[in-house]
Formats: C-alpha cells, structure tokens, sequence
C-alpha cells in the first residue's frame, strides 16, 4: 500500500470537538473496534510509522487513522452502529478528518451517510455532507442531520473514493451541540446508566446483598487486591447459599423488546477457594406468574484476577420487577465486583459471507493416502511402529463415495500401527497449510483392530487444532472386519497447527488404517440431487377436473393454482415468556406448524417441590397453539439423566419413586388427552439411566405402556442426540436400532424414533447413511430439535439448509422441530434466525426461502378435455379460473399418493 505524505488542513483538529461525541473509538486509538468494513478491507497504522515504515505527517490530529483498501465500488467504506446513541427530534453535526490514497490524479470526492433501516421496509440513505479530497491533504466532511423517529437500525458511514482509491479516516464525531449537558451525557454514554453507581464512586449506593452482606474495599488481602479500574471494588461475603450475591434493581430502567448488553468485572477470595463460575442473573416478577430467573452469562473467576463477564439479556414481557445479581462461587467464598453495566446491546453488521478461492472440492487434502510411498507423509503420534500391509478394501467407502461419485480405486495398503501403549497413539500427518476457514470437510477411511481386545473398541479419527482437540468421526468395533469411520469438521479461525491422527483402541491393540480421506464438500452439487429426490417424495401429480354450468366452454380459460400451505411438519421450541412478544409470535404463526414446549413440560418445571405442581405455563401454551391451529409435541414425560431429575425424586426410596413415576404419568397424560400428537417418553435413554438403574430395566417399557394406555392418541417417541453425526458411538444408528427393538421386545409402543439434531458441519451422506439405517425399522423419523451454529450467518444458513433439505428428501423423515430461532432463547450461541430484537439475519433468510421453494404454483390454461395438470407439494391450495362472466376460487388439498390425485372442481 501508498503511504500517503499528508499536509495538514489547519481546521482539522479544531473543528473536531469531541463534546458528547456519540462515535465509539472515534480517533481510532482501540483499532477498528466498533467500525466495520463494508464489502472492503481495513486497518489501522499509526500516525508516527505508516506502512513499510514511512513517517507521517506530525501535525494531524490524532495518533492512528484508518485505513479503507480494496475498494472496488464507490460507496464502499468504513461503518458503524448508531442506532442506540440517537435520539428522536434532536439535531447532530458531524465533522471527519479524512484523506484519500492510491491511483488517483486530481481529487475525489468523500461523502458522509447515513443507512436507515426498518424491517418490512426498503433501505433508505441520507447524505450528511460531501468534500473534496487530494492526496496532498486531509481534508474537514461536514454536516447535520435529525431524524423525527429513529429507525430499527441506524448506521453511519463513511463512501465516495473511485474504485481502487483507498479511504483513509483520520477521526470521526457526531454531536448534539443543542442538547442539554445531561441530555449530551446520556447520548454519549449510550444506555450505561441504566447501572446507577456502577463503579462503586458512591459507595454502595443503589446495591444490596442478596441473601448476604456487601462491604466497600479499595483494597484487600494486604494491598494484593485492588480495583482494577476506579478506586473501589465491592465484595459479598457470609455466603451461605451459591445464589447469595450483589444485586440492584433495574425495575423502569430497562424496556421489553429491547436487548441488552452486561458486562462485569469480578474475581473471587477466601475459603481456599482458587476458581469458581460467577453468573450474572436476572430475577424477573411478573403479575400472576412465578417469578423467573434468567441465566444472562458466566465466567470462570479465579482468586488472582480480576476477569470479565459478558452477556446478553431481553424481556419479552411487562413485568413489575426486574433485579439484576450476581451470584454462583460456593458458600464461604467472598464474590468480588470491580464494575457492573447494562446499556441497550450495540447492533453488530453481520460478517460478510466467507469468499473461498479454489475450494477444490473433492480433492483428499491427505499426502500419501493410498501408501503409493510407503509412510511417507505420516508419522506416528507417540511411542508407537508404523508399517504398511496389504489386504484392506480396494473401494471407498459407502459415506464418501455418496459425497465423490466418480472415484479411483483404493490401492488395497494400509498403515498397520503396533506397540501401543496408549489409547491416543496411531498415525498422524499435519494438514495445517491445507485447510481453508470455512469450508466444510468430511472425513472417512477404513479401519480395523488386532487382536487382543477386552470388549468393544472406539476407534476415532481426531483433529488438534492448536492443542484443542476435534472429533472427526468414530466407530465402535467389536470383531476382525473392516468398518467405515466418517464425519466432519469446519475451522472458523485461523489456526496456527492442524494435525489429523487416528487413535482408539486400547493399550497393546494393533490398529489398521487404510484409504483415509478428508476433502471439502460440494454441499451445493448435493442440493441438486436432494431437490430431485424432495421431488419424488415429497410431490404428487394432480389433475384439476372441471365441472357444472358452463364448463364445457371452459378450454382455453386462465388457471392460476397457489399453494398456501405445505403439508410438512416444520416447528419449533418456544418458551412461555417467548409468548408475550407479539413479535416473536408472529413471526411463529407464519412460518410454523407445529410446537415444542422448552422447558414447561418437564417434569421438574411441572413439579418443582413434591405435590407443588406447575401447569400454568404450560397451559398458556397449549392455549395458544390450539388459538392458531399449531400441533404439539409433548417434551419429554422424563429424562434418563441423573443430572435433571429433581432432588425430591433423588431422595425418594424404591417404592415412593415407583409411585411418583406412575402419578406423574397419570397427572400429565390425563390432563393433557388429546392435546400432545407426540411425546418423547424417556429422553436421552441412550445417554442416561436413572430410572432404570433405581427401578430396573422394565421401568422404561413400562412406561410406554402405561403412556399408551392413558392417551392412545399419542405416538410415542425414543428422543436422543449425536444419532447422526457419527460423531458418538454411544448413540450411533446400530446402537440406537438395537435399543429400539429392545425396547419392542418388552411390548414398548414406540411410534417414533426423534432424532434431536444439535448438529456441527453437517454433511449430507453423513446424515442420510444414519437415516438409512435407522430406516430399516419402518418407524417415522423425526429431527425433534434440530440447531446448528456458526459465529458466520451465511455458513450457518448453508448448514441449516443441508439439514433442511436432508430431511425433506429422506422418505423416512415425517417431520422437522427447530430448536429456537429467536436470538437469547436457544441453548446453543450463533445458532438463531433471529436477532434479539426482530431482525431477520442471513440464516433466516436463507430459511424462509427454503419454505418458498417448497410451495408450488402453477399457470397454465384448461385443456380440451376440461383439465389442469400440474405436479405439487403436498399440501393446502387454492385455484383461481377466469371465465368469461367471473373470476372463481376453489380451495383443495393434495395429500400423498403415488397415484396422480384428481381433483374435481365444481364451478
């Protein structure tokens, strides 16, 4: 890059008053924290050494400015959020010291703007102001702007430069001169105040112990412990309970619908406690309802430092009380708190999606696959002897060869691996210089054990990427054979070491490796076969038969056929604050079918304290649902692990357990008979015995029975996770088949088989080989709580599309249940269609346009014989025919059937 000499523009750093200046890092002294590029690159260099270390001009007005490359339209450059700083009615000027470097002769000219953006609504822009710029100077933008209401998103930017010429911004302010000093405190504070005393200046003012006491320090533990910022630090101490902390209400202080950002600094001291989770927490009242406590964020604090606490939070509702703690070390552990805020979240620009140049999918980015040079290229990871032998499979695959079709043989080596000491030694080759950010890689191979084994072995091939380590894929392998290993991995930062090896059994058992794969996969080729194969499944054809008064003059007459529904279960997880947000309800009553309760069914939210039942909630729901004709799904009657059942069932003995299992079946069932089209009955049985280990292994069948029994309406499901990954031997396919039928054989009614979903880097043969072979059972499938998670929109919308349409091609799948889709409502982060407060981002997008792919819609003209042909999704339809004397509208609905449906249509 140029480094531009720049003459100084003499008003440069005094116009630029920085009063109540609302741009965060305004002079670029935090690098680019809080700007972001748009569609470009950028950097920050300092005022006194530029690029290649060419001296500045000293007389600019600051010490770092930004620098805006790779511009390659004009309105590309450098942004950032203002959305919460401005206030409605009030006029802001704004002032920035720019310049302009590159292949540029003469001037150009650099515009500061304003993007407005509201949902439902077209983008608008504003020009704040425009000047002319050189390379021999910086140069003063200026102008105002007010807004009479301030839109969803409001963005400032900085544009103008040919292409090719690069931005450079030296500070940026945006003030309200007319404002009030209060007025232009809030404005540049943004929401901070929302914490009164949130340094602790004015002692503890505003703050109270909860369920202790809270003392002022500017200093303990013999001057070892001090403020990490300000003069004083707040502490809880006679801690009797974890829960016990500092707190403050917030009550009128924070609005619904609104997202907002925590951020504390805390540590921890006394009781020979060295690291503890601290939480930050909100305790919600709300009239008529229980009081709700949610989880905002947490931290492992350390008695050595001060560390930070980061989250988020939303209030769906109106409630009457809202305080925020802090709270978590173990009793007789002092909780220490440096500073806590709370201020409206700042909207982030999501990242732009990734550009990967020479993807090269397909291609094996291992070095000696086929052992063409013996070991070469591979090494072995620990104490152990690598050699090659001959005798392994001379074909891929089943997994890799679904995702490569045409492929090379295999040459028949295989690295054979002894003298294992550990369970972690095997072949290892390092890929680091090999792998791309955010391509999505299946791996498979073929591996075997010697003999020697103690029972059955889990063989697993392994990424360290940077010493942390990734699961590749794995198999459990009980005898002599060779057995296909596949799965995935995705890198989303850039690391600095990648090493693969293949590691498993036990201590002194050989292990055989051959024909080890790992390339990116092609996910959009894998689309066009799973739109061919949704076609055939998923579709039917359909003639419209007309008929009645003046039909047979019908020829030749406009036919226009829309979809209005499909047919295919899509829902989702919501929760009963969710259902006070009549944003999030719309949105749900628009693009869902069908219903999953979080929480509200649980067994430990339907009786916290035995006898203290709980149904509101969960009423609420159900009424809700019936309102807007969505079906239901009842998650889950129990949950197999210990670390969910309640302490009042734990403390029960045998015969009290056995009673609470049948009364709680009883209570639900009944109160519920109708209502539930499913329930998981025993979740995570796979994963869990808690049950069976307390009243046997007859417990779970049982509960089936008796489940069927109390609502025969109900089709009841087996519901566990990583079934389709092969990712955990615990629950692969064959595990979860030869549960099922264990299940069948005690006379267990089991109707479904739920596939939970909470997948990473799915790819497509890895999810249709599990479906396939849990086919084999010819019960329905469905994916009961499907996410997927990306800090990248773009790749998480791609990896919730290979799930999608993996499902809906699949003729084993009757259904899909997201897991969440409203940003600080799902278990898992990065994982939502929707951002807090409303906006649909890039994933969403990318779903709602799956959903209007699977409509179809037809025009076309009546034939000779008085038909309309068309080929269709399942689902509702309405046709609209124009004759001569009237438009008419008919509704119908086409259901599955390999057989052409006809329609007729009485006009």
């Amino acid at each position: 890059m140029e480094n531009p000499q720049l003459m100084s523009n003499s008003g440069c750093s005094e116009n630029l008053n920085q009063a109540a200046n609302i741009i965060v890092n305004h002079d670029f002294s935090n690098g680019l924290h809080s700007w972001h590029t748009n569609c470009c690159n950028g950097f920050v260099v300092s005022a006194e050494c530029g690029d290649r270390g060419k001296p500045l001009s000293s007389s600019r007005s600051s010490g770092n400015y930004a620098v805006v490359t790779n511009r390659t339209k004009c309105w590309q450059g450098l942004e950032q959020d203002i959305t919460s700083r401005v206030l409605p009615g009030s006029t802001y000027s704004v002032s920035a010291c720019v310049g302009v470097s590159g292949p540029l002769s003469g001037s150009t000219d650099v515009l500061a703007t304003l993007k407005l953006e509201n949902h439902g609504s077209a983008t608008s822009y504003k020009l704040i102001g425009k000047t002319s710029v050189s390379k021999e100077k910086w140069e003063i933008v200026e102008g105002t702007f007010s807004l009479l209401a301030v839109p969803e998103r409001l963005v400032f930017y900085l544009e103008g430069p040919s292409p090719g010429v690069e931005l450079l911004i030296d500070s940026v302010v945006i003030s309200c001169p007319s404002s009030s000093k209060s007025e232009s405190a809030s404005i540049g504070a943004g929401d901070n105040d929302i914490i009164i005393n949130p340094k602790f200046e004015d002692g503890l003012n505003n703050w109270s112990g909860r369920g202790c006491k809270v003392a002022l320090h500017d200093s303990m533990a013999d001057g070892k412990i001090v403020p990490q910022s300000g003069k004083a630090f707040a502490s809880a101490t006679e801690r009797t309970q974890n829960w016990n902390g500092i707190q403050q209400e917030i009550t009128g202080r924070v609005q619904r619908k609104l997202a907002y950002s925590v951020a504390a600094v805390v540590r921890i001291f006394g009781n020979n406690v060295t690291t503890a989770t601290v939480q930050a927490t909100l305790w919600v009242q709300t009239p008529g309802r229980n009081d709700q406590y949610v989880g905002i964020a947490n931290v492992q604090a350390t008695d050595k430092d001060w560390v930070q606490l980061q989250g988020k939070f939303l209030l769906n509702g109106s409630p009457s009380k809202v305080v925020i703690y802090l709270e978590g070390p173990p009793p007789g552990t002092d909780l220490l708190v440096n500073s806590l805020f709370v201020k409206h979240a700042e909207k982030i620009p999501p990242s732009p999606a990734p550009v990967i140049e020479n993807p090269d999918f397909g291609v094996n980015i291992i070095t000696n696959s086929q052992l063409d040079d013996q070991t070469n290229g591979w090494f072995p990871l620990g104490n152990c002897n690598l050699s090659v032998g001959s005798g392994s499979p001379h074909i891929l695959p089943p997994m890799a060869r679904a995702s490569l079709g045409v492929h090379e043989p295999l040459s028949g080596r295989y690295i054979h691996v002894k003298n294992r000491t550990q369970t972690w030694m095997g072949p290892a080759q390092m890929i680091t210089d090999k792998v791309k950010l955010f391509l999505t890689y299946q791996v498979s191979a073929w591996v075997r054990i010697g003999s020697g084994a103690n029972g059955p072995q889990n063989v697993n091939v392994a990424l360290g990427v940077d010493n942390q380590w990734v699961n590749g894929g794995q198999v459990e392998i009980n005898d002599d054979r060779w057995h296909e290993i596949g799965g995935s991995f995705r890198i989303e930062k850039q690391p600095s070491k990648v090493m693969v090896y293949i590691q498993g059994p036990g201590a002194g058992v050989d292990l055989m490796v051959a024909g080890v794969q790992i390339f990116p996969v092609n996910r959009e080729a894998r689309f066009k076969y799973l739109r061919h194969q949704a076609d055939k499944i998923r579709k039917r054809d359909v003639v419209l038969k007309f008929s009645g008064a003046g039909s047979s003059s019908l020829s030749g007459t406009n036919v226009k056929v829309v979809q209005t529904q499909n047919s295919f279960p899509i829902g989702s997880c919501m929760s009963r604050t969710n259902i006070d947000n009549e944003d999030f309800i719309s949105f749900f009553v628009k693009n869902f079918n069908w219903a999953v309760f979080g929480n509200e069914l649980k067994w430990y939210w339907t009786e916290p304290q035995q006898g203290n039942l709980n149904y509101k909630d969960a009423d609420d729901m159900v009424a809700l649902c019936q309102k807007h004709n969505i079906e239901t799904r009842g998650h889950c009657i129990f949950w197999e692990v210990q670390a969910t059942v309640q302490q009042w069932i734990q403390a029960l003995n045998k015969d009290d357990l056995m009673k609470a299992v049948q009364n709680r079946l009883t209570d639900l069932l009944t109160r519920y008979k109708g209502k539930f089209k499913h329930y998981d009955v025993n979740n995570e049985m796979l994963h869990g015995s808690y049950y069976q280990d307390r009243l046997g292994k007859d417990i779970r069948a049982n509960m089936f029975k008796t489940a069927n029994q109390l609502d025969p309406s109900a089709t009841l499901f087996v519901n566990d996770y990583h079934v389709e990954d092969g990712c955990d031997t615990r629950s692969c396919p064959e595990r979860y088949i030869e549960h099922i039928l264990d299940l069948q054989e005690q006379g267990a009614p089991v109707g479904g088989i739920g596939i939970q979903g909470h997948i990473d880097n799915p790819v497509g043969p890895v999810v249709c080989t599990a479906l396939d072979k849990l086919g084999i059972l010819g019960l329905p499938i469905w994916f009961t709580e499907l996410d997927v998670s990306s800090i990248n929109e773009h790749v998480r919308g791609e990896d919730l599309e290979v799930m999608l349409r993996e499902a809906f091609a699949h003729p084993t799948v009757e259904g899909i249940m997201l897991w969440g889709f409203w940003e600080l409502f799902m278990s898992r982060d990065n994982a939502h269609l929707v951002n807090a407060e409303g906006d649909v981002n890039e994933t969403g997008k990318r779903f709602l346009a799956l959903k209007h792919e699977w409509l179809s819609h037809a025009r076309g003209q009546v034939d000779v014989q008085g038909q309309f042909n068309f080929r269709g999704f399942h689902g509702k339809y309405a046709v609209e025919i124009d004759t001569p004397s009237k438009k008419i509208v008919k509704t119908f609905v086409v259901d599955k059937g390999d057989t052409p449906l006809v329609v007729p249509v009485e006009l």
